[in-house]
């Protein structure tokens, strides 16, 4: 199958899934419908975004292609519905989740690349694109960023790209390192998450003086 159809497909996948994740951290926090919209969408395009600013590069997906913004709201209209049954799907959507985020990853770079940039760029855009809707989704929601907390999730965005480099500098073809970096990244970003893997974390503790 065309690595491109497959990432257009799961690029698709995963702007839908990042609005659901979006509303279901808006519901947490008790938003009303609009903050609801806001947030699913900052969550889906928000990695995007960025990706655009750092490259300058115009106009943005989702004012190139409002379309995705009727798809990405009516995604997160319909987790408000069902959200009372999204615990029973959680590891569907954690899957789901984990492919958007690899897939993210792959085009941010890919887009560096095509506008002749090199690696280190196409490093930087690749997981910005990947992780930065998800964080700019916790700074709407007033917490600290998963991404900087608890997941391996960054982590797994930076390795993925770098294999993604790796193979495509190396002379293998879209055809090999779209596939197998998608196992990779998604089998990486499983087994994080079934084995609670995270980075150590620095942890400082202010001393006070009793006077």
């Amino acid at each position: 199958m065309d690595p491109a159809l497959i990432l257009t497909v799961l690029f698709i996948t995963g702007l839908i899934v990042e609005a659901m994740t979006g509303a279901i951290a808006a519901g947490e926090h008790q938003m009303d419908l609009f903050g609801v919209l806001v947030v699913a969408n900052v969550t889906a395009f928000g990695g995007g975004v960025i990706r655009d600013v750092i490259l300058g590069r115009a106009p943005m997906l989702f004012i190139a292609k409002p379309d995705l913004l009727l798809f990405t709201s009516m995604a997160a209209l319909v987790m408000v519905l069902t959200a009372r049954y999204f615990n029973r799907l959680r590891w569907f959507f954690l899957g789901l989740d984990a492919l958007g985020l690899i897939t993210f990853t792959i085009i941010g770079a890919t887009r560096a690349l095509e506008m002749g940039y090199g690696i280190a760029v196409a490093s930087l855009t690749g997981i910005s694109t990947g992780v930065f809707g998800g964080i700019l989704r916790d700074i709407l929601c007033n917490r600290i960023p998963l991404a900087f907390q608890k997941e391996l999730y960054a982590s797994v965005s930076i390795s993925a790209v770098w294999l993604y480099l790796l193979l495509t500098e190396g002379g293998v073809g879209d055809t090999v390192a779209v596939p197998l970096t998608l196992l990779f990244g998604f089998s990486f970003r499983m087994l994080a998450i079934r084995f609670d893997w995270h980075i150590p974390k620095f942890v400082y503790h202010i001393n006070t003086l009793d006077e």
